[in-house]
Parts: C-alpha cells; sequence; structure tokens
C-alpha cells in the first residue's frame, strides 16, 4: 500500500472514550476504540479522531459550556479538514434520545440519513476528485434508564434495524450493536466494548478494502 488509508471517526462520547458512571473521565487513547483499531490495522492506516462527549445530530444543547454539539453543523468542515478521507466510519444518535429532545426512532432515522449519510457520500474531495467510502455503524443500545433518558431503552433497541436500512439503501457499509458491551450508566461502552468494537470494525475495514 502506497498512502495511508485515512479513516475518519465521527461520533459522540461513546467515539470521545467517556467512562461509564464517572465525572467526565475519558479512556486513554490506548483503551479508546479508535486507538485500539490503529494499532490492529497498522502503520498503512490512519485514524483519524473525532469524537466530541455530547454530540447529536441536530438538537440543540442549551446548557452553559455545551456549544458547538451539533453534529450536522460541523461535519462538512470536519470531512474539508481532514481531505482527503478514504472511509468515514460513524456512530452517532444516542444523544438524540435524551428526554429533552423528544425524538422518536423514525425521526431519527430520517434526520441520520438525510444529514449525515447522504452528505458524507456526496462529499468529494478536493484533492482526489473523489467521495470518502461510509461505515454506518449502530449506537450502542441503552440498557439503563435514568432522568436523561426516559423511555430509551426501547427506542435504542429499534435503531439497529433503522439504521442497517439507511446502509441498505445508500449502498454503504454496516455493523449492528448487538455485540458492543456498555458499562455500569447503560450508555458507555465498556473498556472490553471498546476493544469488541475494534476488533469488529478491523475485520470490516479489511473486506471493504
Amino acid at each position: 500500500m502506497g498512502e495511508k488509508f485515512r479513516i475518519l471517526c465521527y461520533g459522540d462520547s461513546n467515539t470521545w472514550g467517556y467512562i461509564s458512571d464517572s465525572d467526565h473521565q475519558r479512556h486513554s487513547k490506548t483503551e479508546r476504540w479508535t486507538g485500539v483499531l490503529q494499532n490492529m490495522l497498522g502503520d498503512n492506516f490512519e485514524i483519524i479522531e473525532e469524537g466530541l462527549n455530547g454530540r447529536t445530530l441536530i438538537s440543540i444543547d442549551k446548557r452553559s459550556g455545551r456549544e458547538g454539539r451539533n453534529g450536522a453543523e460541523y461535519l462538512l468542515p470536519c470531512l474539508d479538514t481532514h481531505d482527503p478521507i478514504d472511509l468515514v466510519i460513524i456512530m452517532l444518535g444516542t444523544n438524540e434520545l435524551k428526554t429533552e429532545f423528544y425524538r422518536n426512532p423514525k425521526e431519527i432515522g430520517e434526520i441520520f440519513e438525510e444529514y449525515f449519510v447522504k452528505k458524507i457520500l456526496a462529499r468529494k474531495s478536493v484533492c482526489r476528485k473523489t467521495t470518502p467510502k461510509l461505515l454506518v455503524v449502530a449506537p450502542p443500545e441503552i440498557t439503563k434508564e435514568n432522568p436523561k433518558f426516559i423511555g430509551s431503552i426501547e427506542k435504542s433497541q429499534k435503531l439497529n434495524d433503522i439504521y442497517e436500512d439507511i446502509a441498505i439503501r445508500n449502498g454503504c457499509d454496516f455493523i449492528g450493536n448487538g455485540d458492543w458491551e456498555v458499562g455500569e450508566d447503560g450508555v458507555h461502552l465498556s473498556r472490553d466494548g471498546h476493544r469488541i468494537l475494534a476488533s469488529k470494525l478491523s475485520r470490516k475495514i479489511k473486506e471493504i478494502i
């Protein structure tokens, strides 16, 4: 392989590496799935981390200090910042399940497809005149309710099929969330969960290229 295969990982706290049930503590670079994936794939690949704690699809977090969480607004600048990109891995949508945003799974799927999947696939590199491949990853299922995620368990379970249908419809690759392991808070990947996700992604990426 000549130039490195560049992979942009776009997501929320589960890409940022939030430690389950902590007070905004973060897994180390080598423990996060992005770092584990880099180690698995080797030097011919470049993993670009773009995880942000609290990132939504389009909803606005109005709390002080939570500016810039709208993932749709930052998507195109992010793609252009890291141009050229060979593959985008996107795992996003969990925060739209928050009680304050009151979105249903169908609506989340529609937003995800229109504002993310279609835009990524259409964003042409100015360096290569090509568009990136896209790997859609279903967000982890929520396993424990709390005031921030009332009624979210059943909703999160529906996202897997919805995201898979979106991927098929748009000719993208897809990985479901059946094996992801979340920690004590029922929302964030455990340390083993990061490793499991990285392993699945590594195998899928080798198939893609």
